[in-house]
């Protein structure tokens, strides 16, 4: 799990924040009816106290109006979070979407009342609502009597019209997720996500998170479940591809060996590292699968194969001193293990030279190379 913060860097962000400006579209209050005759009443108002009043009786008269509930509930919302009662905004907010479910305005305005909070919970929730709701544009039957050609273009205009609110409300849950520190709820967020916003501009950070929790957890009948759902979807993303090879090598399962070689030997070939001209991001991606590919090797007591994959990879990822303090620490376990201590102490003088997840083990590993008597077995730390 040492390389989990190198690993990350491979395909993660940080935390977005998107500005939220969502018009107030979907609520329609017909000019010249009561209740708009009402809100001018309320907006020429000048007190705060007996305004507030007002919205609480517009919210009580016009009850059967789902619309107008909502528009008065989301004021009472906006005006106890601008007097810093944010409990309270969330409630009168919930009494919003209790009668408008999946309007973007209020669910934009309660996420952001719910970030204030810190409540992780709330965001996640209101903002795979608002995911499920956009997906949903796409979904609507055809109104009888509309063409096909009048439909695609409603269906564009309402996606368009709701596009910031949904990056918005994306970027909320993911940066709840990237914030998560407990496992086990983070893949819970994950599961609501993935669900919620599907083609997601964020889905392999997602993966990336995802895959790090089931390993944090020790499961690897889900690691298994995740990688497939994930691969099915995105069958040739070496982000991903590269952190199953990562998480399957460093699996206690011996069955697992395999299916990281498979992963790391499939980033491999879609990486093409051998083409003149490849960027650091892929030589770097290119060069931790083969150092997962190296090391899954060394479990399946393949060693000479496995020199061979790490010195690949410690080229390909020399720029990257965490990446390479990781593969020379490898190399030098693997030369140990064919009593190669010239080579191993050299990869492991490197691997100490670097600051990196292995440093400290390849400088205790030197020491007991150093201080063992010639001919005797040196005993070194395992990766």
């Amino acid at each position: 799990m040492k390389n989990w913060r190198l690993l990350m860097a491979l395909v993660c962000v940080a935390g977005i924040s998107l500005a939220a400006n969502a018009q107030l579209a979907r609520i329609v209050i017909p000019a010249g009816t009561p209740e708009d005759q009402a809100i001018q009443a309320i907006t020429n108002e000048s007190d705060a106290a007996k305004k507030a009043s007002m919205w609480q009786e517009f919210v009580d008269k016009f009850k059967e109006n789902p619309q107008a509930v909502a528009y008065g509930n989301w004021q009472l919302s906006q005006i106890n979070s601008a007097n810093g009662d944010n409990a309270k905004a969330l409630e009168y907010g919930d009494k919003a979407l209790a009668a408008m479910p999946t309007n973007f305005d209020i669910l934009v305005a309660n996420t952001g009342v719910a970030q204030q909070m810190k409540d992780s919970a709330k965001v996640i929730e209101y903002a795979t609502r608002g995911g499920k709701a956009y997906s949903a544009i796409a979904t609507q039957p055809k109104p009888a009597g509309m063409d096909e050609t009048e439909f695609a273009a409603r269906i564009t205009e309402e996606k368009g019209a709701a596009q910031q609110a949904h990056d918005f409300l994306e970027s909320s849950a993911y940066n709840v997720i990237a914030a998560e520190k407990d496992p086990k709820m983070r893949l819970s967020y994950i599961d609501e996500y993935t669900d919620a916003f599907p083609d997601s501009q964020f889905s392999e950070q997602v993966n990336a998170y995802a895959i790090m929790s089931v390993q944090q957890m020790n499961d690897t009948k889900k690691l298994g479940e995740f990688a497939d759902r994930a691969l099915a979807k995105n069958p040739n993303s070496v982000p991903t591809l590269v952190l199953l090879a990562t998480a399957f090598a460093e699996d206690q399962n011996p069955a697992s060996a395999t299916k990281a070689a498979t992963y790391a030997r499939k980033a491999i070939e879609l990486a093409k590292t051998d083409e003149t001209g490849a960027d650091g991001p892929k030589k770097l991606q290119a060069g931790m699968a083969h150092s997962a590919l190296g090391y899954a090797l060394m479990k399946q007591n393949k060693t000479a194969q496995a020199i061979t994959e790490l010195k690949t990879a410690s080229a390909l990822v020399k720029a990257n001193p965490a990446a390479y303090s990781t593969v020379m620490f490898r190399l030098g376990y693997a030369y140990t293990n064919v009593k190669q201590y010239a080579d191993a102490k050299r990869a492991f003088e490197e691997a100490a030279a670097n600051e990196g997840p292995f440093q400290d083990a390849a400088k205790k590993n030197l020491e007991q190379i150093n201080s063992a008597k010639p001919g005797a077995k040196r005993p070194v730390k395992r990766p």
